[in-house]
């Protein structure tokens, strides 16, 4: 099994890029036996395919190389800074501040797998048993904050640890937010203002009928759309809260990537 049928593999001007995240030692230590480039090439196909570590294809790095090489990464935090950092860059190139004023939150529910064990709860709403993955982004989509528990926690009960991890990353910059009515309550609002944050609930019309665009609502819901591209996020295929989170890092890291280059060759190309 190789892996031409999946054009998935990191390009010249996105290595140059990650690169320096990446590399957790120097590129001529003795315990290095596989090319870091292509270490994360597997990384990539695993996240992109759904596949299971041990179908690695056989032109990528051992299955255990990169699934070792992985932990380390995400223990380092190195998709969490590359992510803000990508988020910071294709805000400038958009005339937007590097930090975001205004964020969206939400939440969406993956089904179990026997990975997922008893990390898996059911959400009565959706009539689903998995985890639920509470996200913050931008009003851009860009992933900002990210929370995973099990599918039964309410959305409003992780607010103020979003918002706690928003004001983190973005030095505080956050205003608004702006949310569902599952945010509803006292509680939700009051966690949501001790962080210097205000919450801004966004209602259905009374009398609705078929599919309402919800202004600012609608962003995270591409969010969610773009991260179904990653067969590995489509269910929790992780047996750790802590895997989980990290590869939705990784999937935005490589969507922002490919945009961030995707703008910058078309700047060049217009100048």
């Amino acid at each position: 099994m190789n892996r031409e049928s999946y054009p998935s593999d990191v390009t010249d001007e996105e290595w140059a890029f990650v690169k320096p995240y990446l590399t957790l030692m120097r590129e001529d230590a003795p315990q290095r036996e596989h090319n870091l480039r292509e270490v994360f090439n597997g990384l990539r196909w695993i996240v992109k395919t759904g596949a299971q570590w041990r179908m690695m294809p056989n032109d990528l790095p051992p299955w255990h190389t990169v699934y070792q090489q992985t932990q380390r990464w995400m223990k380092a935090g190195v998709f969490e800074a590359m992510a803000h950092d990508l988020r910071a860059l294709l805000r400038m190139m958009q005339g937007k501040e590097t930090e975001p004023s205004a964020v969206i939150l939400d939440g969406r529910t993956l089904q179990s797998t026997p990975e997922s064990g008893e990390r898996a709860g059911y959400d009565g709403y959706k009539r689903k048993k998995g985890s639920k993955i509470h996200m913050a982004v931008d009003t851009v989509g860009h992933l900002l904050a990210l929370h995973v528990t099990p599918a039964n926690e309410q959305e409003r009960a992780q607010v103020a640890e979003l918002a706690e991890e928003v004001q983190a990353v973005t030095g505080h910059a956050v205003d608004v937010a702006f949310v569902d009515q599952g945010y509803t309550g006292d509680q939700a609002a009051r966690d949501a203002e001790a962080h210097g944050i205000e919450l801004v609930v966004i209602k259905l019309p009374e009398a609705k009928k078929g599919f309402v665009l919800l202004p600012k609502r609608w962003v995270v819901e591409r969010s969610f759309a773009w991260l179904t591209r990653f067969r590995r996020l489509v269910r929790d295929y992780e047996r750790t809260a802590a895997a989980l989170r990290g590869l939705h890092f990784v999937a935005f890291a490589i969507l922002m990537l490919r945009k961030l280059f995707k703008m910058t060759n078309l700047a060049s190309q217009s100048a």
